[in-house]
């Protein structure tokens, strides 16, 4: 795979309505020698040395860039924030317990469920259960009603036999850091204790939930899955890193709110966002803008930035032009290739959230052939198994799909993935993109390609 180019974008484009967006890290290797196999694919007998890392350009490196994120954040904070009953009981609230008390009710039912939704049923609780002491001494009975409606009814309970535990086991006293609050409360995950910690007692502990993990990947261009351990490690690191010691509860909401307001799933609201100059999707987004705007309209998705590809080519109008152009851009990438093992493997049609792509897909095996030593920069060698665990988009996870399921004498497609085979296949059509697959060996697997990171 290789570096993205703005042409890999000039395809058919149509309006749609759907957006991708969830990818995972990428490992590297080292070179093996290839050997020719029937199935068109090269295997090595070579030992394959992996190396996983994190790119510098996913992390925040510069404190002066920290510090403007902070201020840029809060200030917009204090500006826009929504004014919610919670939030009014967090800053006015003198005693700590009552302050981390009400901070935990709103964090517990603001779990799978929605802020509006959430207002009246936290204005009602606290007015009928104000103190952990009340909530305590209240039965399991009188907390299923005034939850109904509310959903997930174990929380209710979780909330009722921690509030007991503090009042029975602690003297009254809710801990006072996000490790104790952890340790000690059922029901109390590291989001919640983190939430607790940082705006009821003001400890310097940055949090992540998917408002703050969609924030941060975009802002620093993350397109793997957050969900994954090594990512999820990492948002984790880079909220603790950001987080305002001065106003960490502040800091953590203002985090909370820009997701939930500003930077949302689909269509975000760039224009109003205040940290849009740090933002590296959006910078990834107005480059490609920028390099497209003779020949493309619309915008690039911003869950799209920042990921890998295979090498590829525009389409070209003969299949003999098309071949041509395809060769000479994996030789530019791979060195000397052999032309005559160039194979159409089939179609993808993958549709982004503005455009409809149309793929043709290529693959070429190494019979006995070496590939060159050296990648250049911006290019990397990944293994079959690599490749499932590398940060790519769902088209080209469509278009290796067309690879693994072509064999000889085979003719397979997924209607439900629109993908087709060669057999099936209808002429290609004015606008189409061809891209191809390019594989070497790997010892415990039957392939290799040639991936780049987009920095």
């Amino acid at each position: 795979m290789r570096k993205p180019r703005a042409a890999v974008g000039s395809g058919h484009r149509k309006q749609a309505a759907s957006q991708e967006g969830r990818q995972k890290h990428a490992k590297n290797n080292s070179q093996a020698k290839p050997s020719a196999c029937d199935a068109g694919l090269a295997r090595q007998p070579e030992e394959v040395v992996l190396q996983a890392s994190v790119s510098s350009y996913h992390l925040f490196r510069d404190v002066a860039e920290v510090t403007a994120f902070r201020g840029s954040l809060l200030s917009w904070y204090d500006q826009e924030k929504r004014d919610l009953p919670w939030r009014r009981r967090a800053e006015d609230e003198m005693d700590l317990d009552r302050r981390a008390y009400a901070v935990w009710v709103s964090e517990v039912m603001l779990q799978q469920t929605q802020v509006a939704t959430v207002i009246n049923y936290y204005t009602g609780w606290m007015q009928k259960w104000p103190t952990l002491q009340d909530l305590a001494s209240a039965s399991l009975e009188e907390v299923n009603q005034l939850w109904a409606g509310l959903g997930y009814y174990s929380r209710g309970r979780r909330l009722q036999e921690g509030a007991r535990k503090v009042v029975e086991e602690l003297g009254g006293h809710m801990p006072r850091t996000a490790e104790t609050l952890q340790q000690l409360l059922p029901g109390v995950g590291r989001y919640t204790a983190g939430a607790i910690a940082s705006i009821a007692f003001g400890q310097a502990t940055g949090v992540v939930d998917g408002n703050v993990a969609r924030v941060l990947c975009r802002v620093r261009a993350i397109g793997a899955d957050p969900s994954s351990t090594l990512v999820s490690q990492q948002l984790w690191g880079l909220a603790q890193q950001l987080v305002d010691p001065a106003r960490p509860g502040d800091f953590n909401q203002a985090a909370m709110e820009l997701g939930a307001t500003v930077c949302t799933p689909q269509r975000p609201l760039c224009s109003q966002c205040p940290v849009e100059s740090l933002c590296r999707a959006r910078q990834r987004v107005e480059q490609e803008q920028l390099l497209a705007s003779g020949s493309l309209s619309g915008s690039p998705d911003v869950e799209e930035c920042g990921l890998w590809e295979f090498p590829s080519v525009t389409w070209e109008p003969s299949e003999q032009l098309q071949r041509k152009a395809l060769l000479q851009e994996l030789q530019r990438w791979a060195g000397p290739l052999p032309a005559t093992h160039l194979r159409h493997l089939g179609e993808v049609v993958h549709t982004f959230s503005h455009i409809k792509l149309t793929y043709q897909v290529y693959g070429l095996a190494l019979e006995g052939q070496t590939p060159v030593t050296t990648v250049p920069p911006g290019a990397r060698w990944l293994t079959q198994e690599e490749f499932h665990t590398a940060a790519v988009s769902t088209a080209m996870k469509k278009v290796f799909r067309v690879y693994q399921g072509q064999q000889p004498g085979t003719c397979m497609g997924s209607k439900r993935s629109q993908v087709s085979s060669p057999c099936s296949r209808k002429k290609p059509r004015m606008g189409q993109q061809v891209l191809d697959n390019f594989f070497r060996s790997h010892i415990s697997t039957d392939a290799h390609s040639l991936n780049s990171a987009a920095q």
